[in-house]
């Protein structure tokens, strides 16, 4: 497993890249290619995302992977953690905060009073109420579930 500072430069690399990419179904622009970029830049050799085009063709793409929830297909190919004990660089799935059918997985930034490890977490993600200019900081209340990169 890569070090802490190696995670967090990877990391950062990640969080800015779709900080600059606006939410969109048909772009690249959404929760599942957050969290493919970010396996792939702690070392993960994910599948490819299939297109889509909606919320509609996405989730025909979820299923078309045997799961029906983005928490199942996370639980499928990592292994889960508590929240409390996410690195930066870990994912964690909160609610969305929208009408879609998705949770949002998110990326921990290791931002947080008391270092990398802890609760509290920073996380990096979509927000419904910030979609137009890419992922935010977010401080979530509770998380569904987190998995270790």
């Amino acid at each position: 497993m890569m070090n802490l500072h190696v995670r967090a430069e990877n990391t950062a690399e990640v969080v800015a890249r779709f900080r600059a990419r606006p939410f969109g179904w048909d772009s690249g622009g959404t929760c599942i290619h957050l969290a493919r970029a970010q396996m792939r830049a702690l070392g993960h050799k994910p599948p490819a995302i299939p297109r889509f085009y909606s919320a509609i063709g996405a989730m025909k793409a979820l299923r078309g992977t045997g799961h029906a929830t983005l928490e199942a297909l996370l639980d499928s190919m990592l292994p889960r953690i508590a929240p409390a004990a996410m690195w930066v660089g870990d994912l964690a799935l909160m609610d969305s905060g929208t009408d879609d059918p998705f949770d949002a997985i998110v990326v921990s930034t290791g931002q947080t009073g008391s270092g990398p490890i802890g609760g509290g977490q920073m996380v990096a993600g979509y927000h419904a109420e910030h979609l137009g200019s890419g992922i935010v900081n977010i401080i979530p209340l509770a998380f569904k579930g987190a998995w270790r990169l």
